[in-house]
């Protein structure tokens, strides 16, 4: 499969949150402002690596501690917290319509969500869109006044990152 022409940019993705029921509890972000990140991935399971020196002498380099991912997003305030609505505010705090959410941190009493990555590809003629999946997503937000009033998702990864 060849690899797309198309350039992808910040009005092809889509970020959705999902707690952990069977049927989820889910919210698209919406009026989110495209600046996607994420950092601190690499291979071997995102583990750390240490270097032994010998006398001063690279010796040898090991796999050592796990890493844990993290990532960010800002989105336009549309609403603080409701009681039905599902709202980004209420997703994070498990607070409103979020209140009998489910985490995705397998075997821990933190509290946190799958986070999914969505960038359009099959409307370039990709052969499928691109993901990234995130499970065990521990999230805190920021407000910020201004023109507009904004949140910032801040997240770490604790559990399992799958990129298709």
């Amino acid at each position: 499969m060849a690899i797309s022409s198309v350039v992808k940019n910040f009005r092809d993705g889509t970020i959705q949150l999902a707690d952990g029921t069977g049927t989820p509890i889910s919210l698209t972000v919406q009026y989110e402002a495209g600046d996607f990140s994420i950092s601190g991935l690499s291979a071997n399971s995102n583990t750390e690596t240490t270097t032994y020196l010998d006398r001063g002498v690279l010796g040898s380099v090991r796999l050592t501690n796990q890493t844990f991912p993290t990532f960010s997003f800002t989105a336009h305030m549309t609403d603080l917290s409701d009681a039905t609505e599902k709202t980004l505010w209420d997703a994070v705090n498990k607070t409103g319509a979020w209140a009998s959410a489910v985490s995705t941190i397998s075997g821990s009493d933190a509290y946190g969500l799958t986070v999914t990555l969505a960038v359009e590809g099959t409307n370039f003629s990709d052969p499928t869109d691109h993901t990234i999946v995130m499970v065990g997503c521990r999230l805190s937000i920021d407000f910020a006044e201004g023109d507009p009033n904004t949140f910032t998702l801040n997240g770490t990864v604790y559990g399992s990152i799958t990129a298709t």
